[in-house]
């Protein structure tokens, strides 16, 4: 195995471990996600080596073939890229979560599909880029309700892209509002929804301190793509 990813996974921890304790966090709360994408089975195999067990994938024609080859045994598979309507039928068997769910269209079309239970997160665009997919946090209360109400999804959590900026803590508000529409989201339901998604390479170590409960790391992992 590459010492870079052990070197790489390594400093991630204690990245994690400094921010936790910067608020009294427990550092074990913070689950890592590896994003694969572009990668090649071979890095995947490396990472498990290296402990990781989950894996996030963007699109969902990328992931088939990892998936198939590396099989489900020990490993949970996260799509965190849009899902298109028609991909709908990969998802079944494959995918643990998908935390990209980003309109009451999309939840109709995959609980008609599915047979068995799905945990998902709804992604909302919580800095209202309009580039970005992921629900306005106006519209979320509908689409987390739907989700509510459907029989083969399991509502976890919320997640969020925040925007690419130079300096961490400009991001930070993306990360507390995030938190606050979880708080809310879960009153107005009267569920928990334990996980928050959010966090990636350049901004990891702020997310964690506005309660992150999983972070999306490809780059500080495994290097340049």
């Amino acid at each position: 195995m590459p010492e870079s990813l052990e070197a790489n996974l390594e400093a991630v921890r204690r990245t994690i471990g400094r921010s936790a304790a910067r608020v009294e966090r427990d550092p074990a709360e913070v689950l890592l996600v590896a994003v694969t994408k572009m990668f090649p089975v071979e890095r995947i195999r490396e990472a498990m080596a290296a402990g990781l067990r989950i894996f996030g994938e963007n699109r969902v024609q990328e992931a088939l073939p990892k998936i198939d080859e590396i099989g489900p045994v020990g490993v949970d598979w996260h799509l965190i890229g849009h899902l298109q309507t028609n991909k709908i039928k990969f998802i079944e068997g494959r995918f643990r979560m998908i935390q990209s769910i980003d309109g009451a269209a999309l939840v109709e079309a995959l609980d008609r599909r599915l047979r068995s239970p799905l945990d998902v997160l709804v992604e909302v665009n919580v800095a209202q880029e309009p580039q970005k997919t992921g629900v306005v946090p106006a519209d979320l209360p509908t689409v987390a309700a739907a989700v509510n109400a459907a029989q083969h999804l399991r509502l976890r959590g919320l997640m969020t892209v925040a925007p690419m900026v130079a300096d961490p803590e400009a991001v930070r508000p993306v990360f507390k509002g995030l938190r606050v529409l979880r708080d809310q989201t879960s009153q107005q339901l009267g569920t928990a929804l334990p996980v928050l998604s959010m966090g990636m390479t350049d901004d990891y170590a702020v997310a964690v301190e506005e309660g992150a409960t999983m972070l999306r790391l490809g780059r500080a992992l495994f290097g340049p793509r």
